[in-house]
């Protein structure tokens, strides 16, 4: 059994995950280094590889992802048929929360304004501002992140509205709980969006033109999940044509988005590059390792994998057995 791990471990975390299946042969390498021989001679990856370099791999029976999305892995032939494949769903809710709380604040207190005039040396009074206590918080998308995020806006003071694909239990840091057939209804009565969707056929464009219509005019929209959830075009309008209040983007449809591009200087936006997550904060990583860990314990000893992904929908399925 080959095991190629491409995530960055320190040696305590080495000997924790080989302790797991001392057994097999471990492969330690940077993302600089894998290859597409390395990685379909892999009978487990545990990280990232380009998805193009496991299509036609005959010896992969499970891939760890280290992300939340599965973009490109879902598609038809690239996981051999029989293999598993697992996210990391849980490890990235505290970081890209409080990435979401810092944009939201920085927008709402118009802090990005007020930096500007700081490295003009401007003494200018921005006018009013609005607060997070008393507002009304709709948050699409309620995993790991969308959840963080919403028990946050709950306790600093926000009324919290959840969306999920599927009905489910009402967390206690939800005030009301719906699928998405209800988006439309509920839209009118948020002053922050917040979206932490993957990017699916059913989420490209979900937010375009005729949903920024249903917005309030001060309204914000957070964007953490996926750029193709939101028509980049249609949110440039509404910004500039003052349909919506502002945004906050930690992903863009295209990424990089080009420096040439309108929505740079579009008013009330803040843009960050894709880097709420990752490893950036220590906690994500180290969330990261202990679910490989677990996983790994649990494929050895033939037990239901966490984070199970579902090809159709590339979301996570319940637990399944090995």
């Amino acid at each position: 059994m080959r095991i190629l791990v491409v995530i960055p471990l320190n040696e305590d975390e080495k000997e924790r995950l080989q302790a797991k299946m001392p057994e097999a042969e471990y492969i330690f390498i940077s993302n600089k280094e894998i290859s597409d021989e390395i990685v379909k001679s892999a009978d487990i990856i545990i990280g990232n590889v380009p998805p193009e370099y496991i299509n036609g791999s005959k010896k992969l029976k499970w891939l760890q992802l280290n992300s939340a999305g599965t973009d490109g892995y879902c598609e038809a032939g690239v996981i051999p048929e029989g293999a598993y494949l697992t996210n990391a769903s849980g490890a990235y809710g505290l970081a890209i929360s409080e990435h979401m709380l810092g944009m939201l604040l920085e927008i709402k207190k118009k802090l990005n304004l007020y930096y500007i005039n700081q490295k003009k040396h401007l003494w200018k009074d921005e006018g009013n501002v609005t607060s997070i206590e008393g507002s009304t918080t709709l948050v699409v998308g309620l995993g790991n992140i969308g959840g963080d995020f919403a028990r946050k806006m709950k306790a600093l003071g926000s009324y919290t509205i959840g969306i999920k694909r599927t009905k489910g239990q009402k967390p206690e840091y939800i005030d009301e709980l719906y699928t998405m057939e209800a988006l439309d209804e509920l839209l009118p009565k948020a002053d922050i969006v917040a979206l932490s969707l993957p990017g699916t056929k059913d989420t490209y464009h979900l937010f375009n033109k005729d949903k920024f219509n249903l917005m309030r005019k001060d309204a914000i929209i957070l964007n953490v999940g996926r750029g193709n959830c939101v028509c980049t075009e249609d949110l440039c309008d509404a910004l500039e044509n003052g349909v919506i209040g502002g945004a906050g983007l930690d992903v863009t449809q295209p990424e990089p988005l080009p420096s040439e591009h309108r929505l740079w200087d579009a008013p009330g936006v803040v843009i960050t590059p894709h880097i709420s997550g990752f490893f950036h904060l220590p906690e994500t990583l180290r969330r990261i390792v202990n679910i490989s860990i677990e996983n790994l314990e649990y494929f050895k000893n033939q037990q239901p994998l966490k984070n199970i992904v579902d090809f159709k929908t590339g979301y996570r399925v319940n637990k399944k057995k090995v």
